[in-house]
């Protein structure tokens, strides 16, 4: 079976599992997934927990109340993990980028598989682009500053995110109106910094905080995002790489 640590937020989480029922769509009730989802929407903000002042990552390890705070989150997340783990669950996946800044530790006390998002993102793009290509990114500070998809990209690509302008007003904004249940909006104020990307030739975007795919096809069939020249959803790369792991 498989555990979903969703709630971060909500929408992203049924995304998510919207993704795993359409990958399965046209089979029997019985061939469906089995899963559980724990919608732990109380999970402190993960973006405002790591630390993050004036546009850099202070270090947590000295400095008490930062600490404080990546381990209240931490603790958490690993509430959660636990409740999967004792509804029988094999293994665990996490449809939030940011809180995979929290996934070495969680790996750590978890004595159950949690596949990395981040990286599935990366061994799916290594078989669409060429090495030393540029790849957008579209994420909340959090995630971009921490550096969750650095950690892998930059091995083989140049990642490019927006200008801090256009993160502001447009990345930011975009991810809280989506949260706001008000998609429409999300997806006229994101537009800017897609043509950001696209002038510095980015090849790829990756849709890198799991409200933006919302924003971007919440109007477009599934057939068009699962065939996106542009666009990478690691929603649904993570459905897929989920599907894998549960077959």
């Amino acid at each position: 079976m498989i555990g979903i640590l969703g709630g971060m937020g909500t929408q992203a989480g049924l995304d998510f599992c919207n993704k795993l029922a359409i990958l399965n769509r046209g089979k029997i009730d019985q061939d469906y997934p089995l899963f559980v989802l724990y919608n732990k929407s109380n999970i402190p903000g993960r973006p405002e927990s790591i630390g993050i002042h004036t546009g850099k990552l202070l270090n947590k390890k000295s400095n008490k109340k930062i600490k404080k705070k990546y381990l209240i989150v931490l603790k958490s997340l690993l509430r959660g993990c636990n409740l999967l783990k004792k509804s029988k669950c094999k293994f665990i996946v996490i449809p939030c980028n940011t809180a995979h800044y929290w996934f070495d530790d969680l790996k750590k006390k978890i004595k159950l598989p949690i596949i990395n998002m981040p990286k599935e993102v990366f061994e799916y793009t290594k078989n669409k682009c060429k090495k030393n290509t540029s790849i957008g990114l579209l994420a909340t500070e959090g995630t971009i500053i921490t550096g969750i998809y650095n950690r892998f990209f930059n091995k083989k690509y140049n990642l490019v995110i927006p200008k801090k302008e256009l993160q502001k007003k447009s990345v930011n904004k975009a991810i809280k109106l989506v949260k706001m249940g008000n998609v429409r909006a999300a997806s006229k104020i994101i537009k800017p910094s897609i043509d950001y990307l696209l002038k510095k030739k980015c090849k790829k975007i990756i849709l890198g905080c799991t409200e933006l795919p919302i924003a971007i096809f919440a109007f477009k069939s599934f057939k068009k995002i699962e065939t996106s020249k542009i666009f990478l959803d690691p929603n649904l790369i993570l459905a897929k790489a989920t599907m894998k792991k549960y077959r």
